[in-house]
This record gives C-alpha cells, sequence and structure tokens, in this order.
C-alpha cells in the first residue's frame, strides 16, 4: 500500500489553518484534526509545523488567540480569523483555485 499523505506547497499550510478557522475558533489540536478529517487522512499536520504555523500568522495579524478552558477541562490556546485574516483567505483562496485550474489544464493536455 502506498502512502496517501501529501507535503504541501509552501503557503499552503497557512491557508488551510485560515480556512479551518473561518469556520469558528480552534486550538491546535482541534485544527490539526479538523484538517485530517476533511481531506480523509492525506493532511496529517504534526505539531513541527502547525504551531510555527499558528505563530507566523498571529504576528502577521491574520489571527488571534486567547486561553480558554476545552470540553475537556484543559486550558488551551485557542486561535480565530481576523478581519484580515479573513481577507486574506479569500485572496489566496482566489489565487490557489486560479492556479490549480492552470495546473490541471496543462496536466490534462492531450
Amino acid at each position: 500500500m502506498t502512502d496517501a499523505r501529501l507535503t504541501l506547497p509552501q503557503g499552503m499550510l497557512d491557508l488551510l489553518i485560515l480556512k479551518t478557522l473561518a469556520l469558528e475558533p480552534q486550538h491546535g489540536w482541534a485544527i490539526s484534526e479538523r484538517l485530517k478529517q476533511i481531506s480523509r487522512d492525506v493532511f496529517q499536520v504534526q505539531q513541527g509545523s502547525l504551531y510555527p504555523s499558528l505563530h507566523r500568522l498571529e504576528r502577521r495579524g491574520r489571527i488571534k488567540a486567547r486561553w480558554s478552558v476545552t470540553a475537556h477541562g484543559r486550558r488551551a490556546k485557542y486561535y480565530e480569523l481576523t478581519a484580515k485574516g479573513r481577507r486574506e483567505l479569500e485572496q489566496e483562496a482566489e489565487t490557489w483555485r486560479r492556479l490549480s485550474l492552470a495546473v490541471a489544464q496543462v496536466l490534462d493536455l492531450s
């Protein structure tokens, strides 16, 4: 059986995190689990990739963080999208759609 996981292109994890947080604020582990679930286990984001992306997005004002208690009673840092992050999500998602369509067109040439 082959490994179905993929390596994300540079910047793609940030876009996927923004999209995940557009739905609702979440803590880091929930973000990685949601990405894994939606991608049917293709995206298995490790902490060593996730948290640097979260910190970078927070430094750039795309997300903000607050401490809260999880449903299991543990303290966790919850991240949520800012207005700046929502604008970037819309722009980057459109760029990605255009890029992936163009790549698909080239790959599907006969």
